[in-house]
């Protein structure tokens, strides 16, 4: 199948944000694309995604968009958020910002007015199709094809495209179906963390203002958990408390009546605790949903069937770059299809080129929540970012960049795995640099950049 020819019939399971940004796309290359969701058109009718209502759609994510003609459109959707607001429980708050450059920030969004965003951009294309109230039930990797519930007929009927490409998320029925097959050998593993998450809403103050600076990721770290808050345009704060299901005294388990609530929250977020007016119903009504992390190998099979976004890749959201890791899954397939003659070749390609960068963020994400719940208020994380702060200001990113910054801020061109590698490398150096008072804040940026330069390559090499 030459990927020349238009006239190949491309099929996409699921119209979620990847998904949806994968059929645009393509229809916009000339391909005639077929969505289908089991769920219904969320333009008609409130739904629930099952999934984290707010996201941090920062660089890589915003890349993608643009490709498509939504790169400004998307900014109306947007609250910026420059910095994280940490509040210890002490009262004194610390703002750290995300970059010492003022044009980097990060953006909170809503998941179902970003998604409504890309739905309605596709039917601006005829070439492209939703199929909504459509369930997959079943999926042949070795012919492509699939069955499904028609919505329609409510029979079911059997689909065999040209391409079956699967975004179906973390419950991937694709993947599924790669895991159960025998013909070629098929690595699969599910982390799952021993914390969930619980989603609150802080409501906008009487005057429909935000109760808390909205320009900000807040962040109530707590050693083992921790709570943080996202604003939305209503107002509102999506706060989300992440903590230990049981085997711990501060566990959803051990958290479950009205005085058990309201003590938890009375020691441990006193600043906010009045805040939420029906904070313990919220609670005792939320669910609890896991947080895990999905790796597989390959993301392709028979030269027609291949998987992206959360399907391949599922990450915990600390890093804020689940949806943007999808998003640049997209951008760097396209430009496969630039470069290859074939789509078994541009499959082929696409999934042992990108699995080393989403493999990456994965373990960054990790990382991250360590830092977001233990590190942010240690003393020489403060003295590093500052450092860090000190240095993006003073130099364009082809000369400094933080990790973080490298990871969602990226100079062009780089990727997750390259980020990492340099960043933590640049972190052990900015650590040990400090804990040996070879540097301090003080010092002239001449100074600094070139005793980090110095120690980031003499980690590198140690570590090569």
């Amino acid at each position: 199948m030459k990927i020349s020819d238009k006239k190949t019939n491309i099929l996409i399971t699921g119209a979620g944000l990847t998904g949806s940004l994968l059929g645009l796309r393509l229809a916009q290359r000339g391909y005639s694309v077929n969505v289908l969701e089991k769920r219904p058109d969320m333009r008609d009718k409130i739904i629930d995604a099952g999934r984290s209502i707010n996201l941090a759609l920062s660089d890589r994510g915003l890349n993608a968009l643009k490709m498509v003609g939504l790169g400004d459109k998307v900014k109306e959707l947007c609250i910026p958020m420059k910095a994280r607001m940490i509040h210890p429980k002490n009262g004194d708050v610390i703002t750290s910002n995300y970059s010492g450059r003022v044009e980097d920030h990060i953006n909170s969004i809503s998941r179902e007015d970003l998604n409504k965003l890309l739905l309605d951009k596709a039917d601006e294309y005829e070439k492209v199709k939703m199929d909504f109230n459509d369930e997959v039930i079943a999926v042949n990797v070795q012919k492509g094809s699939i069955q499904y519930k028609d919505s329609e007929s409510g029979t079911v009927k059997v689909w065999n495209p040209d391409i079956l490409l699967g975004t179906d998320g973390a419950g991937s029925k694709v993947r599924a179906a790669m895991a159960r097959q025998r013909n070629f050998y098929f690595s699969y593993s599910t982390e799952w963390l021993p914390h969930g998450y619980k989603e609150l809403n802080m409501p906008a103050a009487a005057d429909g203002k935000w109760r808390i600076d909205e320009h900000a990721l807040h962040i109530w770290p707590r050693g083992g958990f921790m709570l943080i808050g996202l604003p939305n345009r209503d107002g509102s704060f999506t706060m989300t408390l992440f903590m230990q299901y049981a085997e711990n005294e501060r566990s959803f388990e051990n958290i479950q009546t009205k005085a058990e609530i309201l003590e938890f929250f009375q020691k441990e977020f006193p600043d906010i605790v009045h805040e939420i007016p029906n904070l313990v119903e919220q609670y005792q009504a939320n669910p609890t949903p896991p947080l895990g992390t999905v790796k597989c190998s390959p993301w392709t099979a028979s030269g027609k069937v291949l998987m992206m976004g959360d399907a391949s890749h599922a990450i915990v959201p600390f890093y804020g770059q689940g949806m943007n890791a999808g998003f640049e899954d997209v951008l760097v397939f396209d430009k496969i299809l630039d470069q290859a003659d074939t789509w078994p070749e541009a499959l082929k390609r696409f999934s042992e080129e990108r699995k080393p960068d989403t493999d990456a963020i994965a373990d960054l994400a990790l990382d991250n929540f360590v830092e977001m719940r233990d590190s942010v208020s240690h003393p020489d994380f403060q003295i590093k970012r500052a450092i860090e702060m000190k240095l993006e200001a003073a130099y364009a990113k082809a000369e400094y960049s933080s990790k973080y910054s490298l990871v969602t801020f990226p100079p062009e061109g780089m990727g997750y795995r390259e980020a990492m590698m340099k960043g933590r490398a640049q972190d052990k150096a900015i650590l040990w640099l400090i804990n040996n008072g070879d540097i301090k804040l003080e010092d002239s940026n001449e100074s600094l950049l070139a005793a980090i330069n110095k120690k980031t390559e003499e980690v590198i090499w140690h570590r090569n």
